[in-house]
């Protein structure tokens, strides 16, 4: 079976299954390689350019190692897509905000994405460009302000995650998204500690939600395809 390799944040909280840092999340094997250093802080609020060489160093390295395809565990690392996809030669895909593009043709006229992310705040249209995604209409919704969020995924002050907590928390960011704009007609999460929540999300406000694990499934059936 092909290997999807993933570009690791330096981070040490709980991954639980449904994040893509999880190996149970998948049937198949996934490759990962961590950068030293960079810290949700660094990535997520500040989209450090010193963090693009050693991020390079280390997809060079998962395609050293034999991964067919490679991924991040940060939707942020969209700012750095076009230099990432050019330092290698298989397919890589940097952010589940990719998607926005492909999401947005399946919609009605007039509706528009919905993006579950991290910080509203840091999520600028630069990052929407890195994926080509400058045009798409979103609405965003952040996880700015959540106690459980932000004591563990953004300022890493302690390692043990609070599951119940974090899920009441991304069903209420997501809730206020989707009651206040009715022209959402699909959700793409944006960060991958929420992705273990998706189902949760879709069974309440009955979306389909795209994220990291969505298009990880779809470029692994891509690149390992067997005979009908």
């Amino acid at each position: 079976m092909a290997t999807i390799g993933v570009l690791c944040l330096d981070t040490s909280f709980t991954k639980i299954p449904g994040h893509i840092r999880n190996p149970a999340t998948f049937g198949f094997p996934v490759r990962y390689q961590v950068v030293a250093g960079a810290t949700a802080e660094r990535v997520v609020r500040h989209g450090d350019p010193q963090l693009l060489a050693p991020f390079i160093e280390a997809a060079r390295s998962l395609e050293s190692a034999g991964v067919a395809a490679i991924t991040s565990g940060c939707g942020f690392l969209a700012l750095f897509q076009r230099e990432l996809a050019a330092a290698v030669t298989i397919p890589l895909y940097a952010s589940s905000l990719i998607q926005l593009p492909l999401v947005h043709r399946m919609l009605a006229p007039g509706q528009s994405v919905g993006v579950l992310t991290a910080s509203a705040a840091s999520l600028t249209a630069r990052h929407l460009a890195g994926v080509g995604a400058e045009s798409v209409p979103v609405r965003v919704a952040g996880m700015d302000g959540q106690p459980e969020f932000g004591e563990v995924i953004l300022g890493a002050r302690r390692d043990e995650l609070d599951v119940p907590r974090l899920r009441g928390e991304a069903l209420a960011v997501a809730g206020g998204l989707l009651s206040g704009e009715h022209d959402i007609g699909a959700l793409v999460i944006e960060c991958t500690d929420l992705v273990p929540f998706a189902a949760d999300i879709q069974q309440r406000y009955g979306l389909p939600v795209f994220d990291i694990v969505t298009l990880t499934e779809m470029v692994h059936h891509a690149v390992s395809r067997s005979p009908f």
